[in-house]
């Protein structure tokens, strides 16, 4: 698997939808075989590595969006440089599946295959808000809700009545 390695600044840009962000010139990903979609996985300073996207910045080259999370794990001010490695991200879902979501799946097929219906950017987000959690206890609870909120539904999401579902399911 082909791997560029670069240093750049995170800077800040004022007036767009992202604030901080890592500048990627096109030059230094053109070796990479993206797919369409861009996902790629991002290691830092060999610490943390996260699934991400290229995102286009409108001029011809790339951004990383980095949240406050990620920054502050490793540190990072506005225009401190950082030495990240870019690897195509060639996982099925483009990020990683918690253990408890997978073992969700298997024992219900049905909103498994629901959940496989869903464009890969809600799935993405889905496994987002399970992954996030820090208990398996939560996970796991979020998982069970998430799937039965598909069957519902029939697999059509709606953000609005996610969360409705997971208010409901605190006043059992």
């Amino acid at each position: 698997m082909k791997e560029v390695s670069i240093t750049v600044p995170l800077k800040r840009v004022p007036g767009q939808v992202w604030y901080l962000a890592l500048l990627i010139p096109k030059t230094k990903v053109s070796t990479l075989d993206l797919g369409k979609d861009r996902r790629i996985t991002c290691e830092f300073s060999n610490e943390i590595q996260i699934h991400c996207a290229l995102m286009h910045d409108g001029k011809g080259n790339f951004f990383i969006n980095l949240n406050k999370d990620t920054r502050k794990k490793l540190g990072l001010e506005v225009d401190t440089l950082v030495e990240i490695k870019i690897k195509v991200d060639d996982s099925k879902y483009g990020m990683p599946v918690p253990e408890e979501l997978q073992t969700a799946w298997q024992l219900d097929l049905d909103a498994k295959g629901l959940f496989d219906q869903l464009s890969m950017g809600k799935q993405r987000s889905l496994i987002h808000i399970v992954g996030k959690l820090k208990s398996s206890e939560k996970r796991i609870e979020k998982a069970l809700i998430i799937l039965e909120y598909l069957k519902s539904v029939n697999g059509q999401l709606d953000y609005k009545e996610l969360n409705e579902a997971f208010k409901a399911s605190k006043n059992v």
